[in-house]
This record gives C-alpha cells, sequence and structure tokens, in this order.
C-alpha cells in the first residue's frame, strides 16, 4: 500500500466516562461490549467494528458519531433533521478525544435511517430560492430517484473528499459485492488523501482493507487479525465447502 499523505488521525481515541454512567443494568450500559469500554484507539486509516447482531457495535459507532458532533440519523455536521429519536444516551458519556489536524469534510452514512437523510436532503434542496442545488454535491440527481444501492454509491463517490472524517454504520447493506469492492477502491483514493474511516460491518469484503485496525465486539472489545474474525472464517468456510455447510444447517 502507497503511504496516505498524512498518519496524524482527526480522531485519536474514545473513552466512556464510567464515574458518570448512571447505571451498567440498564440500555445501552448493561450490553457487554459497552460495560467493558473505556478506552478504544482509533486507527489514523482505517478502523473496522464488527460482531454478531446485538454486540453493540452499531451502539458504539452511532456514539462516536454523535459525540463528535454528526447528526443521530446521518449526514455532515450541518443536517439535525430528526425523524424519530431512537438513537442511545451513550454519547452523552463518550470523550471523544481528537488529533491535532482539523478536516474539512465529514459524514455519518447509516444504512437504517438513509431513507430519512435523502428525503431531508430533498426538502432542503427545494427550500433553496438561491445558489447552487444541494443535490449538485451529491451527483445532481435526487437520492430517491436511484436505487438503494445507487443512492448510496452516489453520497460514497460525490460527496466524501479528502481530509475528512467518515462513519459508516453497515454499508454493505445496500451494496452488492461488485459495488463493495468498488467501495474498497474508493476509499483508497480518500485515505491517501488524508480520510480517516470508522466502519461498522458484517462484510468480509469491506473489512478486508489492508493494514486496519479490526475490533471484534463480543462479550468484550478484542482486537483481531483479519483472518480471526468470525465473518471471514464463517464466510471462508462455507464457500469452500457449501454442500457440506447446507447439510448441516438443513437438516
Amino acid at each position: 500500500m502507497m503511504k496516505s499523505k498524512s498518519l496524524s488521525p482527526y480522531i485519536k481515541y474514545i473513552e466512556l466516562d464510567r464515574v458518570r454512567v448512571p447505571s451498567f443494568s440498564r440500555y445501552p450500559f448493561h450490553l457487554p461490549a459497552v460495560r467493558n469500554l473505556d478506552t478504544l484507539a482509533l486507527h489514523p486509516q482505517v478502523t473496522f467494528l464488527v460482531g454478531e447482531n446485538g454486540s453493540g457495535k452499531s451502539t458504539i459507532l452511532e456514539a462516536i458519531a454523535v459525540a463528535y458532533g454528526f447528526n443521530a440519523e446521518g449526514g455532515t455536521k450541518n443536517f439535525n433533521f430528526s425523524s424519530r429519536r431512537t438513537h442511545s444516551d451513550l454519547s452523552d458519556y463518550v470523550k471523544v478525544v481528537k488529533g491535532t489536524r482539523t478536516p474539512r469534510n465529514g459524514f455519518f452514512l447509516r444504512a437504517e435511517s438513509f431513507y430519512n437523510f435523502a428525503s431531508n436532503l430533498d426538502d432542503l434542496d427545494s427550500e433553496m430560492a438561491f445558489g447552487p442545488s444541494l443535490i449538485d454535491s451529491y451527483g445532481g440527481r435526487s437520492l430517491h430517484e436511484q436505487s438503494h444501492g445507487e443512492s448510496f454509491f452516489a453520497v460514497f463517490l460525490n460527496r466524501f473528499s479528502g481530509d475528512g472524517v467518515y462513519i459508516l454504520d453497515e454499508p454493505e447493506a445496500a451494496l452488492s459485492p461488485s459495488r463493495q469492492m468498488s467501495m474498497l477502491s474508493r476509499m483508497h483514493e480518500l485515505v491517501e488523501e488524508g480520510a480517516q474511516f470508522i466502519i461498522a460491518t458484517h462484510s468480509p469484503i469491506i473489512m478486508a482493507y489492508p493494514d486496519a485496525l479490526i475490533y471484534q465486539i463480543a462479550d468484550d472489545i478484542e482486537q483481531v487479525a483479519y483472518q480471526e474474525t468470525d465473518h471471514y472464517q464463517i464466510t471462508r468456510a462455507f464457500l469452500n465447502h457449501p454442500q457440506k455447510m447446507l447439510k448441516l444447517l438443513l437438516e
């Protein structure tokens, strides 16, 4: 891999203010991963949070994004819409420790509320009386006029730029395997231009990005190598022996 133009992170690490936590017996603090969270160092380029459904990876990712200043439902720091308050209050107890660099750009992209973000973007664009259209920054076409995968990728291609912080929650939910590989290529371009990514994912394709820091979240948060992740091992076992795996699953 080529080296990016800077290895200084925008976000160095996050820290849970455990003294202020009201109770470790209620949501989201009762989740094992949160209950055991203290300090979590972040890679200056790419950090992955991986784990089973319900492990708490998206909850932790959301807390990082909100504590950093992003809207809980996604977008840039300029978006403040809310369709329904469903995010946890973990962000109130998470401290984001920043590096010496100041990003020029940033985005919180999450699959579950992307529709709400696209709707708010259309609303804001229709209210603008003069100046360039907001949609122009996203490819010049309403995100609602594209498939879910196309609109997701349009944001990734057009709205993201170098020298930015990008927090992505399960981006593979909208992307085919080939588009996930295209995403890796685009990520690398942005990393070369000084971007920092923090990504929660189930995709063994996306988490294959070289030299990334991978945290596997279960009862605790453990740093692992790519080949040690459950996602890689399960996918490899299935693809190498599909008939054997299907027989075990379907008996």
